[in-house]
């Protein structure tokens, strides 16, 4: 693999009055040449100020968070990162490549979870250019190259994993946001070495159940959480009697025996789980009656 090696070209400020002070030069020697009708001075003359214009095809500029990677007739000679006029071989090519940070939005994946559900699922990618010669010659298009490559590892995550956790301890896309992020940017990181990109953050910005199937998900959603929701209610309703009887026991207000106790239960816990409210009932007669 071809790695970057950074070369530090000339300054371009000097080598810029350098040239223009050989342009006066040849200026001076070509006019001199005319007034004294000297064709072979006129011919040098003309030669040196070709050759002056070439030499000046080595400036070139390099701007903040940019790199340009330079070729000697299709062989690598290195990167120049440091930024400002500088000058080297007029014969190098001087390739432009940005090394800025960039982001990009992968396209809404229709794809099956673990359990075989369909679902929508895309991820935002922040990324950045860390070494040139990889991605100009190891790649053919590093930027494609790493779009179609984060698709492919949030395809990959998103079949490995549930849309919902049907269990406490079972790590899924919507409850485990940070691990699922987390090991999205490694992925793609892996993926990517080869073509000297840096992954800063891969995050998941959409997640949604296939419309096929969303309405039949939102109802078990719903019935899931009213579950959850009665399981909590009878928690608190049965250790609501048990310390009203137990306090009722200790205080010797009223004593019970099996019959009352379970009427009592069962009253108390029709009054506490029911999702209405109830109707109070006076009983004008005996305990009994």
């Amino acid at each position: 693999m071809i790695r970057e090696k950074e070369r530090q070209a000339a300054s371009g400020y000097v080598a810029l009055v350098g040239l223009l002070f050989a342009l006066a030069i040849v200026t001076w020697w070509f006019v001199s040449a005319v007034r004294a009708e000297n064709p072979w001075q006129i011919i040098a003359a003309s030669l040196a100020a070709v050759g002056v214009f070439f030499l000046m095809a080595g400036l070139f500029v390099v701007n903040p968070n940019e790199a340009r990677v330079l070729q000697l007739f299709g062989k690598y000679v290195g990167t120049a990162r440091t930024a400002g006029l500088r000058y080297a071989n007029p014969f190098y090519t001087k390739s432009k490549l940005s090394v800025r940070v960039r982001n990009f939005e992968t396209g809404k994946l229709k794809v099956n979870d673990v359990n075989g559900n369909p679902i929508e699922i895309a991820a935002v990618v922040v990324w950045r250019v860390i070494d040139t010669a990889e991605a100009l010659f190891e790649v053919d298009d590093y930027e494609e190259y790493v779009h179609v490559q984060s698709e492919s590892a949030l395809r990959g995550l998103a079949t490995r994993y549930a849309y919902d956790a049907h269990e406490t301890e079972q790590m899924a896309l919507t409850s485990h946001t940070a691990e699922i992020a987390d090991q999205l940017l490694t992925e793609i990181q892996a993926r990517l070495d080869k073509a000297g990109v840096e992954v800063l953050e891969a995050r998941i910005s959409h997640l949604a159940y296939a419309p096929e199937i969303a309405h039949a998900m939102l109802q078990r959603q719903q019935a899931s959480a009213v579950i959850a929701a009665r399981r909590k209610i009878v928690d608190g309703a049965v250790g609501m009697v048990e310390m009203a009887l137990e306090q009722l026991s200790e205080k010797a207000i009223i004593k019970l025996d099996e019959e009352r106790q379970a009427s009592m239960v069962s009253n108390l816990l029709v009054v506490l789980c029911s999702d209405r409210g109830t109707q109070p009932v006076v009983n004008t007669g005996s305990l009994y009656q």
